[in-house]
């Protein structure tokens, strides 16, 4: 069987959890929450409903050793009413975020090859280098777009073992490297302090409605939950991998990701008198600008952080294209056209979306005020991923017999910590989802 070795899959799972979520994401929605609050909430809420969550997704997946859709209907304990078979559905949400995340890693790679060489020197400037980037510079995101999605099939087509856990294995100790020595860096700053205060200082005033929903949201996002991806990588591991172990792996590296990201770009932020709050510029906007300022060692330190970016960025990709390319070679088609033909499908709808931010064109392609590129990524971020996800914990939590829950997971739980996990997954991961749910379409 081609499989993951036990740490080949810890490091897939977290290849794909970390992503643009930890260290694109985690820095503006804490900077534009107030700094402290949220990270607190934010490291309680991953090591308590986010573990809980990500091993229930992993359980469906390791307990039959099945594609996602596959995997539902065999846990079914009534097969013949064909209800949960549906659930599998959650595998093409995958493809859809794939569209626009590919395009934004086209940017970093844009950011990384022209504009560190080249850094802005004032936000007007900075500014500027992305608004014509996304409206009026088609070819160079079409350009992007294929090369990111070409370096995902490519290792998605080549399997689990030679592809994916190979490219994790090089990629992930070089991103751990690559964040220690600029952290290290930042540290010799003397903003270093102020950033530790403001990531990590706890304010009362902040403990407020708006951050918890911001901190939940984001550790939905950061562990890739309802997408079908760890039910994948957990198909492929061993029957007796300790899910509870390797969670535990996949959830502390990436929290300690995305602090070193927020400790080293708050200290730039801080040192070169930037806003904190630029929201999701701030990668793209504020730093750029903060690089400039440390003179040449700045064309370094951008090239660095944004190498890390970029392979954070590509393992996520491989892991979004894995689940239906699993479903469609479960279905007997070569995995080398599954792969390719899959891709295919997602570079047109790229491109459509591409074209929806040139200034151009944009008016012509968008719905209710938004372009496609902002409904796919409302639509699939606060719609499809808190739904899949809210359907995978009921489905575990209230349809899978509690005898073959307990059954599936007593090789890594014990009596006391399986009650725990399922009155979590039962009473408590639904209520948190819905709430994220309610508030995300509200806010959309």
């Amino acid at each position: 069987m081609n499989s993951f070795s036990k740490l080949g899959f810890v490091l897939a799972a977290l290849g794909s959890s970390i992503g643009l979520g930890h260290i694109w994401r985690f820095p503006y929605m804490a900077g534009t929450s107030g700094g402290g609050g949220f990270v607190i909430l934010f490291l309680i809420l991953s090591l308590t409903i986010g573990l809980t969550m990500l091993i229930a997704e992993m359980v469906i997946g390791q307990s039959t050793q099945k594609d996602v859709a596959a995997a539902f209907a065999e846990l079914d304990p009534h097969p013949e009413r064909k209800t949960w078979r549906y659930a599998g559905l959650m595998l093409f949400t995958g493809p859809i975020i794939l569209t626009f995340y590919g395009i934004v890693l086209g940017w970093v790679f844009y950011y990384l090859a022209v504009v560190s060489f080249n850094l802005p020197t004032d936000i007007k400037a900075s500014e500027q280098i992305l608004t014509d980037l996304l409206g009026n510079s088609i070819g160079t995101q079409v350009a992007g777009l294929a090369v990111t999605l070409l370096l995902s099939a490519w290792v998605v087509s080549r399997g689990v073992k030679d592809g994916i856990e190979k490219l994790n294995f090089i990629l992930m100790p070089l991103l751990f490297i690559i964040f220690i020595g600029l952290l290290i860096y930042a540290s010799t700053q003397v903003s270093f302090k102020k950033a530790l205060d403001f990531m990590f200082g706890i304010r009362l005033a902040e403990f407020n409605q708006k951050v918890f929903v911001s901190a939940l949201g984001q550790v939905f996002f950061a562990l890739s939950l309802g997408i079908g991806i760890n039910i994948a990588y957990a198909s492929s591991t061993h029957r007796r991998q300790d899910l509870l172990k390797s969670a535990v792996w996949i959830v502390l590296p990436g929290i300690a990701i995305s602090l070193m990201a927020g400790l080293m770009i708050f200290t730039f932020v801080f040192e070169y008198g930037a806003n904190p709050s630029q929201g999701a510029g701030l990668i793209f906007v504020s730093l750029p600008v903060v690089f400039s300022k440390m003179g040449v060692m700045g064309s370094v330190v951008s090239v660095l952080f944004l190498c890390a970016l970029a392979f954070a960025g590509i393992t996520s990709t491989i892991a979004l294209l894995e689940p239906p390319v699993q479903y469609l070679v479960d279905k007997n088609y070569p995995r080398f056209k599954a792969t390719w033909g899959l891709t295919g499908v997602v570079f047109v709808i790229g491109v459509l979306l591409i074209f929806s931010l040139d200034a151009k064109y944009g008016t012509h392609l968008g719905f209710f005020g938004k372009n496609l590129f902002d409904l796919t990524d409302f639509f699939s971020t606060s719609i499809l991923m808190p739904f899949w996800g809210l359907v995978s914990v009921l489905f575990v939590g209230w349809v899978v017999s509690r005898t073959k829950l307990y059954a599936v997971s007593l090789h890594f739980l014990n009596k006391w910590m399986f009650s725990v996990w399922v009155f979590l997954l039962k009473f408590i991961a639904p209520i948190v989802i819905l709430v994220i749910w309610a508030v995300k379409i509200l806010q959309g």
